[in-house]
């Protein structure tokens, strides 16, 4: 019981260290989501996936393999390839990486065809899932293309012995209305009890907490 109300009291205060006011979004209903649609696992991250520290590149340049690097980008957010050094990759997507690549190249090189792709990725803050409280592990995540509530619990290893997994919440950023929104999770009924219904998709940037039962 101790360890259980320790684990509790900590869970406002590792909330507050992410940077969410868990209190202020209280205030208001916790809304619900729909279920994900189903689809097919995906390893990779979306189109839109903004480059992050530590992330492994590949950077090919067609007909000119030499140019290219299997690189890591750099704690400060930059890479170095055979003829570029230290440009930033961090925010970029691949695409737009590539692109900028491609014009730096074009000094060297006519026409250039450059692109660029993410081997392993970590995300930047805006892009991870955080899941906090009464997980096994609790941990952020890299986000991915269609990535759902299960697959974000899968990551942490599932629910610790004592969470109240049905009283789970997810907050969101409204970037409409700049402020938190609070949705109600059961993550009980969807892996103690297989209801595919409890599964929804996440966004970059959510917020899962679980609390701890009380007894």
């Amino acid at each position: 019981m101790v360890l259980c109300r320790s684990l509790v009291g900590g869970l406002s205060g590792f909330a507050l260290v992410l940077g969410m006011a868990v209190p202020a979004v209280a205030a208001e209903p916790a809304k619900e989501l729909p279920p994900a649609p189903f689809v097919s696992s995906s390893a990779t991250p979306g189109e839109d996936y903004a480059i992050g520290p530590l992330d492994a590149l590949t950077v090919f340049v067609w007909r000119n393999p030499e140019l290219g690097a299997s690189v890591q980008v750099r704690p400060d957010g930059r890479i170095t390839l055979p003829l570029i050094t230290d440009m930033v990759a961090v925010g970029k997507t691949p695409t737009k990486l590539a692109d900028d690549i491609r014009d730096a190249l074009s000094t060297y090189i006519k026409d250039p065809i450059v692109s660029v792709i993410i081997n392993s990725f970590s995300g930047t803050y805006s892009q991870q899932i955080r899941i906090v409280g009464a997980a096994e592990k609790p941990a952020s995540v890299p986000y991915r293309a269609e990535m759902t509530l299960l697959d974000a619990m899968i990551a942490v290893g599932g629910l610790s012995e004592y969470a109240a997994g049905n009283r789970a919440r997810l907050v969101r950023h409204n970037v409409a209305t700049g402020k938190q929104d609070e949705y109600k999770l059961k993550i009980d009924s969807l892996i103690k009890r297989g209801d595919i219904k409890a599964n929804v998709k996440l966004m970059p940037g959510d917020v899962i907490i679980i609390p701890e039962s009380a007894f």
